[in-house]
């Protein structure tokens, strides 16, 4: 089965998807989207795991850097205050590590925002999708009810105004009998009805997930942001206190930067098998869910010239049925009105009930057609697949860069903070101490200057 029109791989998709992957016994694994399988399952909890591998060797080469920073500086000359050659440059290092971490950040929020567009046109697609199967469901139900109602009541009076001519009652049983045939059909139609999932119920949990998702997600880039200015914050103000408790949080993000890229590294190369070959794997699930027959499942979500449209031989029966029906109330209304002027009411409440049945049965043609719904199931995965998919990639991006420079930080600032020039504030409070002897002679001095 191919991609359904409106609708082509990208080629992201097309990129990822050729991504080798492998099982906890590193066994090869095929690509096909199967989530269902514990193999699959492991092959994107492994892709996950590389993350956590990142996080790991990033902290021990931290740790490492930090440990000879500390036990193996030479020993500084008694007395000197002077900055050792090279200050400058590691504080701006520093700097430069922290700007890349900015404009990770920005690529953070464009990220996802681009996400979650594409879950917001998965959501809308699912709901324009209910909101046709439900105008079926009640067009049906409008129509047949009408039928039934028009067969009890003005059929029979009919009939039973007209009992004295039997040709005239045999042609108003007809004409029951085609209206009974025509509700027959018509309830057919509703292949939606009674059905247990609702694309208004998966609409409202995609929303409901992505709601959080982004919230979290927001909270991290605001989080990293605060991280970098307050740090720079404190490297421009040269405060100790300040760029410790930085140090302390930017590696609180750097661990959550790692772990939002192994997630994001996994749902990425899940979503690309996904949106690969889509139509396989969703009409199974949609079968599994709802018991529906493949011929209408391949007729609306692959919606090609070589598949018929299931419903053709009922739209067909009903549009003759309804065509008769209306012939033989002509009839009776030019031999019977003249004959029996009683019979004019219920013929003309019929004419109005047919009116409305053929209107109702025109926009039931239009809206069984499976250009509606095939329009949503592209749209939705448009959505998913380009949108979303582009937003993840772009999330990744920033998860990998905010990685890169907070660990290029957390190694600089150490080395950073020990280049500071000494705080005067000791300095400060033992010149305003007056038991200091120093402050104690200067103020004899200005005693006996008065």
């Amino acid at each position: 089965m191919g991609a359904p029109p409106g609708y082509r791989p990208s080629a992201w998709v097309h990129l990822l998807h050729q991504l080798p992957r492998a099982d906890f016994q590193l066994r090869p694994v095929p690509s096909g989207f199967a989530p269902q399988e514990q193999e699959y399952q492991q092959a994107l909890m492994l892709v996950a795991a590389l993350a956590g591998l990142g996080l790991g060797l990033s902290l021990i080469f931290i740790a490492v850097y930090l440990i000879r920073f500390c036990c193996c500086r030479p020993p500084e000359p008694p007395g000197a205050k002077s900055p050792s050659p090279g200050g400058g440059c590691v504080t701006w290092s520093c700097i430069a590590a922290l700007l890349v971490g900015c404009a990770g950040i920005g690529i953070g929020f464009y990220g996802n925002s681009e996400t979650s567009d594409g879950v917001s046109q998965l959501s809308s697609a699912l709901l324009h999708a209910n909101h046709t199967l439900s105008t079926i469901d009640h067009l049906v139900l409008e129509t047949v009810e009408g039928l039934g109602q028009a067969v009890r009541v003005e059929l029979t009076t009919l009939e039973e105004v007209l009992a004295e001519r039997t040709e005239l009652v045999a042609a108003a049983r007809g004409a029951r009998r085609q209206a009974e045939a025509v509700a027959q059909q018509l309830q057919g139609l509703a292949f939606w009805q009674g059905v247990p999932l609702s694309p208004l119920q998966v609409a409202e949990e995609v929303s409901f997930v992505e709601e959080y998702r982004w919230l979290a997600y927001v909270l991290l880039l605001l989080l990293e942001l605060l991280v970098c200015l307050f740090t720079l914050l404190g490297l421009a103000k040269q405060s100790k206190w300040l760029v410790v408790v930085m140090t302390a949080m930017s590696l609180l993000v750097l661990v959550l930067s790692w772990g939002s890229m192994g997630l994001e590294a996994a749902t990425a190369v899940g979503l690309s098998d996904f949106c690969s070959n889509p139509d396989t794997y969703i009409l199974n699930l949609t079968q599994e869910e709802t018991g529906l027959s493949s011929d209408i499942l391949n007729y609306y979500f692959l919606c090609s010239h070589a598949i018929s449209n299931p419903f053709q031989q009922r739209l067909t029966l009903s549009q003759r049925a309804l065509a008769n029906i209306h012939s033989q109330l002509q009839g009776l209304e030019r031999e019977a009105v003249p004959q029996f002027p009683s019979a004019q009411k219920p013929l003309l409440s019929l004419e109005e009930t047919l009116n409305v049945t053929e209107g109702n049965f025109h926009q039931l043609v239009a809206l069984l057609h499976c250009r509606g719904l095939h329009k949503d199931y592209s749209a939705a995965l448009r959505g998913l697949c380009e949108d979303a998919l582009e937003g993840l990639l772009f999330l990744l991006l920033f998860s990998l860069l905010s990685a890169g420079a907070l660990a290029a930080a957390l190694c600089s600032l150490p080395r950073a903070w020990a280049l500071f020039a000494p705080s005067d504030d000791y300095d400060d409070t033992e010149d305003d101490d007056p038991f200091n002897p120093q402050e104690s002679k200067r103020f004899v001095q200005w005693q006996s200057s008065i």
